[in-house]
């Protein structure tokens, strides 16, 4: 059976009458009764009872018939949301993050996406960059929000913003009541980096900027995350180096610092796959360029 097959059955058994239906078909009449008797062939059943003045359905023809319409919906439903997938106008967008990014301009962009393109539903899956660059290779994710970008030739990368790095530190720390910390003064502080695999990563970076300041962090203490970071930090296990953004949130037991001198900054990107075809991902890159242009906190509401 295929689906020509199935519409010429349909014509004639919703016309009642082969002539009709070639007509509607737009073909001649003998061919249309050969196919009709071929595909009777095919299916080993009479699928028409043909009298002198009129045809009407066999039993098995009505049984087709009931079944005819559901697959010809089916299809036709099929067609049209493949197309409105096609289109952007619904379908899924996996969307892989670093947990500092939720602190900054991630949750204007997700806000923005969803208020422009409510029927696309997002998953949105927090990991480390070793995984969301394993994940965005084998299409597991559309997007990633890396801290730093995703080294890849099959990556596409939209910097959104350079953060500095500022200290969280414990509340209980006496810092001589200072706003801005000298990264020499907390040198024999317990560091706090995360994650702690697999390497190079986020902890790598910071111990770098420590190092280019002469600082050698020697008291490190790993975790595999940032909110776990910022618990041990809360009950005095040490200092971690966060970026900027970080500190917007008040939190219990931490005071963020400013460094002084500055410590550096540290990127947040948006990564895609450069061969890419989702037109769901060109439409979230799109939304987080004009988010990436506003002044943090404002929300952007480009033309769908």
């Amino acid at each position: 059976m295929n689906l020509k097959q199935l519409k010429y059955f349909m014509a004639v058994a919703e016309e009642k009458h082969f002539g009709r239906a070639a007509e509607r078909l737009g073909i001649a009449q003998p061919p249309l009764s050969r196919q009709i008797k071929q595909f009777e062939d095919d299916l080993e059943a009479v699928l028409f009872n043909r009298g002198r003045s009129a045809i009407s359905l066999t039993q098995a023809g009505e049984r087709l018939k009931e079944r005819g319409l559901a697959i010809l919906s089916l299809i036709e439903d099929t067609r049209l949301e493949v197309r409105r997938i096609g289109q952007g106008a619904e379908g899924r967008l996996r969307i892989g993050f670093v947990g500092s990014s939720t602190y900054g301009i991630l949750p204007n962009i997700i806000k923005s996406f969803r208020a422009n393109f409510p029927q696309i539903n997002l998953s949105l899956i927090p990991m480390n960059n070793a995984q969301l660059h394993r994940q965005l290779v084998s299409r597991e994710i559309d997007v990633a929000f890396a801290r730093p970008a995703l080294e890849d030739a099959e990556f596409a990368k939209l910097k959104l913003r350079d953060e500095a790095l500022i200290l969280a530190a414990p509340d209980t720390l006496d810092l001589g009541g200072r706003r801005k910390v000298d990264l020499s003064s907390i040198r024999d502080q317990n560091f706090v980096l995360y994650p702690e695999f697999p390497r190079p990563n986020y902890a790598d970076y910071v111990i770098a900027r420590c190092e280019e300041q002469g600082v050698v962090v020697v008291k490190r203490v790993f975790t595999m995350d940032l909110q776990t970071a910022l618990s041990l930090v809360a009950i005095g296990e040490g200092v971690c180096v966060v970026p900027e953004s970080v500190g917007t949130a008040q939190r219990n037991g931490i005071r963020f610092l400013a460094f002084d001198p500055p410590l550096g900054t540290t990127e947040l990107s948006l990564n895609y796959r450069i061969d890419e075809q989702g037109v769901h991902v060109h439409k979230f890159v799109k939304i987080a360029q004009s988010v990436a242009r506003q002044p943090l906190g404002e929300r952007a509401n480009p033309p769908r």
